[in-house]
């Protein structure tokens, strides 16, 4: 519909310029957008005011001239001028009634795009640590990507989802003694636990499984050997676990990159990937030596100041780890690398920005902030799991609330905001609970139809698809949908595809949760205003329930792109 009135108002300034009631060299390309206020129409432009300087005219002059040329257009039910010269566009019943036509033959691609072109995106999300169970801002950066990754496919980007594996540092040899301890204390040895150990229940469960299925053999080796085999054998469970779990949350990622190849030798005895990332800045001219240390010249890309690579002492930074680990992704092809990463990261921004910047990718790496959430149940903060007394995890949320409720819930807010999670709401029957609200507006859609095919509600086994292809055609009259709900429906309906291609630009994934539960109070008061089966009139029945099965379609898809399921029956 963008581009149709793009072209109305093109070939209105144009059809004007010929007939000499405006002088114009150039055109403007028009730009639309939708009035805040719905009495003004459905679309504005401000093409009038683009064309007044060249044109010697008030804005408002040339818009009413553009205005009486787009008057007849069967897409077109009024056209007025508005303040300086907005032109205000009202569309025509026809043109809405055109878009439940689209969303029955597209399906599940209702509302995709071209926008991406194909272009390479790779979304990196979620990678913890794994040295234990996933906390809940772990989940909600879950859903966050997983919806990001799919909202981008559906705009017509090719996208590769990423898990980065911290498994090299520290951490990992605090882990392996962590669970080593526990095992010997199992054993019942007298050790004493690492001060800097991970205290959680989850290392004892760990370490116990490791007893039972290896016994007390590792008791008597050396503390090295025994840590090293700990370590490795305890990463292996977690690493597995964390899969289980999102996979369970319908997370899936393409590829697990793990740090520690980059520190691994090349090929033949070759530099390292990290020594590579170093080389490479180095011959770019960003890499000086300072005091036995070997520093990146990040400042002429607005860093603060110039950060160190490599410590006197020959260690690397973790940050070399992630300049190679960046290397790396541009390397394999992308044309946009997409991170997210938690809230206390987000002075790392401007570092890694310069590192890819001074790569020779300059504006290709964005990196999204997912803010924290804050647990409640009946208005009271949850602070402590009931079942462990520890900190409540993200698995021990999904197991509570559900799937859908957690991926809903967890994308309702704009990630730079952080996230109330009301736990009693999200286990609500009730329109109350939003996700609630809109899966049964689906579900309701669908007993519709199953009830105008007399078929048995209560039978699992009828199919939807079947059940609309004996109710509704290609020749159903949708030329009767011409009431206010109807036409707020239709209207509602023709949004989806700008709601698509604004969270895909923006990385706004709650945009759709906020679209979805638009469009189920529009069905629900459609359906309260209009009788949608009626007996006396099959020609009305069938373009209301032509209506009702778009928008099934429409919540289908929206539900869909934020990972949610679309019960047919609730």
């Amino acid at each position: 519909m963008i581009e149709t009135l793009s072209s109305l108002l093109s070939n209105a300034l144009l059809a004007a310029r010929d007939a000499g009631e405006i002088e114009l060299d150039s055109l403007p390309e028009p730009h639309l957008e939708r009035p805040r206020d719905p009495s003004h129409g459905d679309w504005s432009s401000n093409v009038a005011m683009q064309s007044a300087k060249e044109a010697g005219l008030p804005p408002r002059q040339i818009a009413e001239i553009v205005a009486k040329r787009m008057i007849g257009h069967p897409d077109i039910a009024g056209v007025e001028v508005a303040g300086p010269g907005f032109i205000n566009i009202r569309l025509s019943a026809h043109a809405l009634q055109r878009v439940l036509r689209e969303a029955r033959e597209a399906g599940s691609d209702f509302g995709s795009l071209d926008i991406g072109a194909g272009e390479k995106v790779q979304v990196e999300f979620v990678s913890a640590n794994p040295v234990g169970p996933m906390h809940v801002g772990h989940g909600r950066w879950a859903a966050l990507g997983d919806s990001m990754a799919r909202v981008l496919e559906h705009a017509g980007y090719e996208v590769e989802r990423e898990f980065y594996v911290n498994d090299a540092g520290v951490q990992m040899d605090v882990f392996g003694k962590s669970v080593a301890t526990r095992y010997l204390e199992l054993c019942g040895r007298d050790v004493e636990f690492p001060e800097d150990g991970y205290r959680g229940q989850y290392i004892v469960e760990i370490a116990r499984e490791i007893l039972a299925e290896e016994g007390e053999s590792w008791a008597d080796t050396s503390a090295e050997e025994r840590e090293a085999h700990f370590t490795e054998k305890a990463y292996a469970q977690v690493l597995e676990h964390l899969k289980h779990v999102l996979h369970g949350m319908g997370v899936d990622f393409d590829v697990w990159f793990s740090e520690r190849t980059l520190h691994e030798p090349g090929p033949d005895g070759g530099p390292s990937e990290v020594e590579e990332a170093i080389a490479s800045l180095r011959e770019a001219g960003y890499i000086f030596e300072h005091e036995g240390a070997t520093w990146f010249r990040s400042t002429p890309f607005g860093d603060d100041k110039d950060r160190v690579l490599k410590k006197s002492d020959g260690e690397y930074t973790y940050f070399a780890a992630d300049i190679a680990y960046h290397k790396d992704k541009f390397d394999r092809g992308f044309d946009r690398v997409i991170d997210i990463w938690g809230a206390d990261h987000h002075g790392y921004i401007k570092r890694m920005e310069a590192a890819v910047a001074a790569l020779g990718h300059e504006g290709k790496l964005t990196v999204v902030i997912g803010q924290l959430v804050n647990l409640f149940r009946a208005g009271e903060v949850v602070r402590m799991s009931k079942r462990t007394g520890e900190m409540v995890t993200f698995e021990e949320l999904l197991e509570d609330v559900g799937v859908d409720a957690a991926r809903y819930f967890f994308l309702r807010r704009s990630t730079d905001q952080p996230l109330d999670f009301d736990i009693q709401l999200a286990k609500e029957q009730s329109s109350e609970n939003p996700v609630y609200y809109v899966q049964y507006a689906h579900a309701r859609i669908c007993a519709i139809l199953r009830k105008a095919a007399g078929a048995d509600t209560a039978d699992t086994s009828v199919d939807i698809e079947a059940t609309v292809a004996d109710l509704i055609s290609d020749d159903t009259p949708l030329h009767l949908l011409e009431t206010d709900a109807e036409l707020s429906l239709m209207r509602k309906l023709a949004e989806f595809e700008e709601v698509v291609e604004v969270a895909a630009r923006q990385l706004t994934p709650f945009k759709l949760t906020r679209y979805a539960e638009d469009l189920a109070a529009t069905f629900h008061q459609f359906y309260t205003l209009c009788r949608v089966v009626d007996p006396d009139a099959p020609d009305m029945t069938a373009a209301r329930l032509y209506a009702a099965d778009a928008t099934r379609i429409a919540l289908s898809t929206v539900l869909s792109l934020v990972g949610v399921s679309a019960p047919e029956r609730m």
